[in-house]
């Protein structure tokens, strides 16, 4: 099979198939040949075949075999073309007429775009196997260790990240409290590594996961205390807070990314002093120093949050920009790729779909044309979309990495892999402006979550007009005589944006489409 599936033996493979199962008959090449074919139903699939082959058939001695096969392992055709009447003549003596001996280096000739050596197909197999059985055996295990082989690989990381998903296996967000600096496993689950973070090195974060041994970390300033940030370096911690590895010390990354010159400072304030083994009155050397005041901001909205993520892990981890859109998505007719593909097995469509911009790569056609592949991704998987000049020119804008489209594309299957073709591309939030709710109910048990609440339907970016609506306020506390709905005076922006940017703020309950 390793020998097989390779470009050129692929179309022997049905053949190969059918002849092992009984299906066809196997068709006899010459007879002082066909017993070195036997294990391979026929087929020449080896280079120790053709060697072989060339001493049964044409009297050719070990070493002037090897000769052979070395001209057509380099696919040296003047090697091979002198070699030819040497074959031929020592066919005759042998007995085989000279259409046969003609017919049989055509073979090999033909061979020589693609021969295999058995000694490597035989230990790729070997490994292959063990491969496979530890996969199935051990798929957690097996996963993590994988995506350690290739730590600083992000394309790499992401095609692996959608086998972990269809694994059914949980995979947990980078974390300062539980994430070691590699790939790790821990209750049947894979815990992102620190060090797997885009540019952050696996030595600094080592120096984390070593001032964590004495206990996890209790908020932002005991990491500080314990860790010399300056080590770390400033821009990996701001990784670390885009990827959310502080989530267990403080949810509001916004918060935490500004904070991070104050941390600093403190941490080195805090370790110079330690290393001064000054100690003070109230204590040990750093431990009796103010914490820093931090900063308070409002959280970044929901996609924002996850495009921060997305620029220090690669790809989504904890969500997908397109999550809270689905719904109007498919009020609107848009696919998924999951949907596209298994809609274009039954043959070429014309459909609409959504996706997040992950990357663009331009280049000019033999007539001097642009065109473009863009790299994109919906929560279903990654695919990727032919753009041509026309749509490229008029869609260029939309198409940079972080942007949320709806393209109408002419999507076809290949080999169990579907083409995309742009047509045309909108922004997300105008394909599905038609879609929008009338209106939204906000439930509140907390006071203090109003202000974050006014200011998200305040500062909806790039809202379309015609999905603006009513919003009521319902007021959820014990000390009330019951819920109390309050509706506002003005309409606002009711996108899957806003109402996801709603939902995730403290206080709130739940956000209601009506």
């Amino acid at each position: 099979l390793v020998a097989l599936y390779r470009p050129g033996p692929m179309e022997n493979i049905p053949k190969f198939c059918n002849v092992k199962n009984g299906r066809e008959p196997r068709a006899g090449i010459h007879p002082l040949i066909d017993p070195i074919l036997d294990e391979t139903q026929g087929i020449i699939v080896y280079q120790e075949q053709v060697m072989e082959i060339a001493r049964k058939m044409a009297g050719y001695s070990l070493g002037g075999a090897d000769m052979l096969r070395r001209a057509m392992g380099k696919k040296i055709q003047a090697a091979m073309d002198a070699e030819r009447p040497k074959f031929l003549a020592g066919a005759a003596e042998n007995g085989v007429e000279e259409a046969k001996a003609i017919e049989v280096w055509n073979l090999l000739d033909k061979f020589a775009n693609y021969g295999f050596n058995k000694s490597h197909a035989a230990a790729y197999a070997v490994v292959s196997y063990q491969t496979a059985w530890l996969k199935a055996n051990h798929p957690v295990e097996f996963m993590a260790a994988v995506m350690n082989c290739d730590l600083h690989l992000t394309d790499k990381l992401n095609v692996y990240k959608q086998e972990v998903d269809r694994l059914g296996i949980e995979m947990v967000a980078p974390c300062v409290n539980r994430s070691d600096a590699v790939f790790s496993v821990a209750e049947g689950r894979i815990l992102y590594g620190l060090g797997a973070l885009k540019n952050v090195g696996v030595e600094a974060m080592r120096l984390i996961v070593a001032a964590r041994g004495t206990g996890e970390f209790a908020d932002l300033v005991d990491l500080a205390r314990r860790v010399e940030l300056r080590r770390v370096g400033k821009r990996p911690l701001e990784l670390l807070a885009r990827a959310g590895a502080f989530d267990c010390l403080d949810g509001n990354r916004r918060k935490v990314f500004e904070s991070l010159d104050a941390l600093v400072a403190f941490s080195g304030s805090a370790h110079d002093e330690a290393a001064s083994a000054q100690i003070s009155m109230f204590g040990t050397g750093g431990a009796d120093l103010p914490a820093p005041r931090l900063p308070m901001p409002e959280d970044w909205w929901p996609n924002e949050r996850l495009g921060q993520e997305h620029q220090a892990v690669g790809f989504y981890l904890s969500g997908h920009p397109l999550d809270d859109y689905m719904g109007a998505l498919r009020r609107s007719r848009v696919l998924t790729l999951a949907d596209v593909t298994a809609k274009a097995a039954s043959g070429p469509v014309a459909v609409r779909m959504a996706g997040s911009v992950a990357a663009r790569q331009e280049r000019k056609s033999a007539r001097g044309t642009r065109f473009a592949f863009v790299q994109m991704s919906d929560p279903t998987g990654l695919f990727e979309v032919t753009v041509f000049s026309d749509t490229l020119d008029d869609a260029r804008d939309l198409l940079e990495p972080g942007q949320n489209v709806v393209m109408a594309v002419e999507a076809t299957l290949e080999s169990d892999q579907v083409k995309l073709l742009a047509r045309s591309v909108q922004p997300v939030d105008q394909a599905v402006a038609g879609a929008a709710p009338a209106g939204l109910k906000v439930f509140v048990n907390d006071a203090a979550a109003l202000p974050s609440v006014a200011l998200r339907l305040e500062d909806a970016p790039g809202a379309p007009a015609r999905s603006h609506g009513p919003v009521n306020l319902i007021l959820v506390h014990p000390d009330l005589p019951g819920d109390v709905e309050i509706e506002l005076p003005k309409r606002y922006p009711v996108t899957p944006g806003v109402r996801s940017a709603i939902k995730h703020i403290a206080g709130v309950v739940y956000v209601e489409e009506f």
